[in-house]
């Protein structure tokens, strides 16, 4: 044995103790019906050594004391840069700034087993380098904005500590896109996204990205938004990295938002040791479809579970979305079956002063923000983005258009564009399963499109439109290849309306918007930009500006909104919304305000002074909501008063004042949405606004707000000499952002500056939670159910359901094929009644085999249905009653037997009382359905749930009380929960 396997009994069981509650995952951290597994997934974002610079040394060596290395937390930028770039001019291929490396290091544990060992990173910047105790383990070099994973079993000591370390490689590297450049936007540096160390059964489900039919793919080839049904197709690749072939079976379960099972799929297959074989299973949905759309962002739960001679050891879950989107010539872009206007903003991942380094929440944060302003679809300008933007997109409804990392420039090295190609294979293969993606770009950024980069893209997903990425001065103005003519509309542009036009980026505002909202064949118009970014670009109109060199934006660096971004929420929202753009101050004579409404009032100390309908100004034709405008305006100082009238005779009111000698300070803390996590890299924005006695917010002054934290946080920017605390006020407030530390509990914040009341807010900092699987279980209910269609022996039964057969005026008991030895009886509830089966009447409707017959019960206290046998659990039981017409004619043969048929012809209920002693909660009234055709209505049904100890009969009742007759034509029952 070797001597560090060595320990003494008590610190082996205590270190064993601590690793299981570290990386195992117990049944009892799971929630119900949850698969207990081999895998483990652990965010390693804590407790690295971190050492800037010195590419060639040896930093890797396992014994190395990195005592004196900075401690830090991923996300980790290399260096923290200020609003000026730190004052450098670069150029635009970025040939110094954090054009240098940054070295990480960390000990991890794993425990004794068989399992596989792999370290899983989502973006590492550009090149990554990865050494285990010492040994090199590879190299990734397709660059910064995908994600990879090393598989480090044969390089970790099991058992023991292991030491990593991470060489995060920035220089310029002319092979990995979008270098050499140039390009628009900065591209910064470091271990910026999560980093996890995850653990499996040697026979898994490997990691989507490595290869075109790794991982799993989730494809609808069809879904039906009028008669909303899906239907969907699952292949799950598997790899058996055993000594010895092994039997693996594979069962997916499809999961609604409940947490039931609506779908289930199982398939087996004997694999030989070290084979990957990917599983293809295909499914439908057809009842309680439920769609993904901007407004309801439905999402199911794919969960795969790998079982090996019946042991679970393995899963992944995946969230989808069912939608159907396309591109119509005439109609422009159509999700479910409705046209849409594309509206929305490019997007920059940057932040201020840490760059690329976001932490998850502050990327959720950004949705939020496009979903309050309206916005529904949203470009990664210009790389692929972090993966907790797109679970916001999924789960805010907000469409996606996203694009392999680039800028004007191509290569004439065919290794750039291998990298290239595979970085846009990796976006695909990491992003695909994502229902609010629905782009991907097709060429290279602002030169259109490129056949390879289309190819490419196709071969991995041929379901998404490929968008041709032109630009309106050069090259060929259309889609060519791709799916969609996307193009740069900034000014005039050639157009011949041959196909729909898409501009994936263009100018902000009303003026702007208006052609598209009035065109359809303008698909849409994704604005340049969301928020200000860092770019070295020298003629914009801040590149020299001595405080903050950030370019563009409907909002600030900071996510402040700038106030003309106000008017989206006017158009593109439902709610009653009014703003006065302008703050009331001395020399303003014009005065816009934006609103829904369909007039507003403006109104200056009291006084009246106009009240108007939104411009009718040309620029403005398309819109739903154009601005107010009230011109030549005699300036009082006091008090402006904004009053819309709604059509629907509501009202409401807006003012600004004058302001006046600023007195204090507002601190506003946006835990909107979000919490704030403590596990030493989450970040939450503030904003300190001057204010003065009346709480008005005061522009214009040269105050420096200064922040500080009491607690277990930090102010970003205060042990850096990058201008950012204290900081100075745009639009009347300063901005900050505020790290947390790892310890729980309250913090509390403060903003302060010479000659201004002080402000404080407290925040509670929440636990982190390290084990992802457990983070992100839901539970599963798993229930079994089966549908029985009743009838006389010449029903024809519904396609999927069992069949019960009867007979007039006896006895009829079923047998359940799913729930043991239960069965159930239909009698009249007393031993007068009558009973009569009906066969087929041919009744059209979904479900017509299924209520287009059944079974009648004639008896004053009415029909019985009498369980006997049930396993001890909570059922549900739902059951149909419609009194069936026939539809023959001549060329059915059914016309015969309507000549002698006359059970359809008796009285019937035509509202009936479930009750039982069994139910759980109150009895039920239903109503019973009539007719031929339930082409265009349901049938009537009723849904009980009640408990069975196990030993018991259970019989529930349907009657009336009219003394005739109660139809039961089919039912189905399910397992429950209470």
């Amino acid at each position: 044995m070797k001597k560090s396997m060595i320990h003494s009994s008590k610190n082996y069981f205590l270190w064993l103790m601590v690793l299981t509650m570290t990386f195992g995952v117990s049944a009892q951290d799971l929630p119900f019906g949850f698969p207990e597994t081999e895998r483990t997934k652990v965010n390693i974002n804590q407790d690295w050594k971190f050492h800037l610079g010195d590419p060639d040394a040896d930093f890797y060596a396992k014994d190395l004391d990195d005592s004196d290395w900075e401690s830090v937390n991923v996300p980790h930028t290399l260096k923290l840069t200020s609003l000026t770039l730190d004052g450098l001019k670069d150029e635009k291929t970025q040939l110094v700034f954090h054009r240098e490396v940054g070295w990480y290091r960390r000990e991890i544990e794993v425990p004794v087993g068989d399992q596989k060992v792999f370290l899983e990173f989502e973006g590492v910047h550009q090149v990554a380098d990865l050494w285990v105790n010492g040994q090199h383990v590879g190299e990734h070099a397709v660059g910064g904005y995908t994600p990879f994973h090393f598989d480090i079993t044969d390089y970790v000591d099991k058992g023991q500590v292991n030491q990593v370390t991470v060489l995060a490689d920035n220089r310029r590297n002319e092979l990995v896109p979008p270098d050499p450049g140039p390009f628009d936007y900065v591209k910064f540096s470091g271990l910026y996204r999560d980093v996890y160390l995850v653990q499996t059964d040697p026979v898994h489900v490997t990691f989507n990205w490595e290869s075109l039919r790794s991982g799993v793919y989730i494809t609808t080839p069809t879904i039906d938004p009028v008669n909303k049904n899906a239907t969907i197709d699952i292949k799950t690749a598997v790899r058996n990295e055993s000594s010895d072939a092994q039997s693996v079976q594979l069962i997916t379960r499809v999961i609604d938002e409940e947490g039931l099972v609506v779908m289930k799929l199982q398939e087996t297959k004997e694999l030989a040791s070290g084979v990957e074989y990917q599983f293809d299973q295909i499914g439908s949905l057809e009842d309680n479809v439920t769609l993904w759309d901007i407004d309801n962002p439905y999402l199911y739960r794919v969960n795969s579970v790998i079982l090996v001679d019946g042991k679970t050891v393995d899963y992944v879950e995946n969230k989808i979305g069912l939608r159907k989107f396309e591109l119509d010539p005439v109609r422009g872009f159509v999700l479910n079956g409705e046209p849409i206007e594309l509206l929305g903003f490019n997007r920059h991942q940057q932040y201020p002063y840490i760059g690329d380094a976001v932490p998850n929440a502050l990327h959720y944060k950004d949705m939020l923000q496009f979903k309050e302003y309206g916005f529904n679809i949203m470009r990664t300008a210009h790389y692929p983005q972090d993966d907790e933007i797109l679970k916001a997109c999924d789960e805010l409804g907000i469409l996606v258009y996203e694009e392999a990392p680039s800028w004007i420039s191509i290569s004439t090295e065919e290794g750039w564009w291998q990298n290239f190609d595979q970085a846009a294979r990796d976006m695909v293969r990491n992003h695909r399963n994502h229902p609010s993606v629905v782009m991907w770009g097709g060429g290279i950024n602002h030169r259109g499109y490129v056949p390879r980069v289309h190819n490419t893209i196709k071969q991995e997903d041929p379901e998404r439109l490929t968008a041709s990425q032109g630009a309106r001065w050069t090259g060929w103005q259309a889609s060519g290849l791709t799916d969609i003519n996307a193009n740069m509309l900034y000014g005039p542009f050639i157009w011949d309306r041959s196909e729909p036009i898409f501009a994936m980026e263009g100018r902000r505002g009303p003026a702007a918007v208006a052609p598209y909202k009035k065109d359809l064949g303008m698909t849409g118009l994704i604005a340049w930009t969301a928020h200000a970014y860092y770019t070295f670009h020298p003629a914009h109109d801040k590149a020299d500006d001595p405080k903050d060199r950030t370019r563009s934006g409907a909002m600030t660096i900071f996510r402040y909104a700038r106030p003309e971004t106000e008017w989206y929420k006017a158009e593109l929202k439902d709610e009653p919304f009014l703003y006065i753009h302008e703050d009331w101050v001395e020399g303003t004579d014009e005065v816009t305000v934006y609103s829904n409404a369909d007039e507003v009032e403006l109104l200056l100390n009291g006084q009246s002074i106009g009240r108007s309908q939104a411009s009718t100004d040309t620029i403005y034709d398309g819109l739903d909501d154009a601005p107010f405008h009230f011109r030549e305006i005699d300036y009082k100082s006091g008090e402006l008063t904004a009053k819309a009238y709604f059509a629907d005779g509501s009202e409401m009111k807006t003012v600004k004042k004058t302001p006046e000698f600023p007195k204090a300070i507002r601190l506003r803390v946006d835990t909107v949405g979000r919490e704030f996590t403590a596990d030493g890299s989450d970040i939450l924005m503030v904003y300190a606004a001057v204010v003065d006695k009346n709480g008005t917010v005061v522009e214009g002054t040269d105050d420096l707000i200064t922040f500080s934290v009491k607690g277990d946080a930090t102010v970003i920017g205060d042990d850096a000499a990058i201008n950012a605390n204290p900081m100075f006020t745009e639009y009347g407030v300063a901005p900050g952002l505020i790290k947390t530390g790892t310890t729980t509990g309250k913090i509390t914040i403060y903003a302060k500056a010479k000659g201004l009341k002080s402000a404080k807010a407290t925040v509670i900092l929440v636990p982190n939670q390290t084990d992802e699987i457990a983070k992100n279980a839901e539970a599963i209910y798993d229930y079994d159910s089966e549908r029985v269609d009743m009838g006389a022996p010449d029903q024809l039964v519904q396609f999927g359901w069992n069949y019960w057969y009867g007979e007039d005026n006896t006895s009829s008991t079923y047998a359940f094929k799913t729930f043991g030895e239960a069965t159930v009886e239909v009698a009249t509830a007393s031993n007068d009644g009558v009973i009569r089966w009906l066969g087929e009447m041919n009744v059209v409707g979904k479900y017509g085999y299924a209520y287009g017959d059944g079974v009648m019960g004639i008896d004053d206290q009415g029909i019985n249905l009498t369980f006997d046998g049930l396993p001890a659990g909570v059922y549900r039981l739902k059951t149909w009653h419609h009194a069936p017409r026939s539809n023959s004619d001549s060329m059915d043969p059914n016309k015969e037997k309507l000549k002698s048929l006359t059970i359809h012809k008796l009285p019937y209920e035509k509202e009936i009382v479930v009750d039982s002693d069994a139910l759980i909660g109150s009895e039920l009234k239903a109503t019973v359905t009539e007719g031929k055709s339930m082409q265009f209505d349901e049938p009537g049904t009723a849904v009980v749930v009640f408990e069975s100890d196990g030993a018991s009969k259970i019989t529930i009742n349907y009657n009336g009380k009219g003394n005739k007759g109660v139809w039961l034509n089919a039912l189905e029952l399910s397992e429950w929960k209470k």
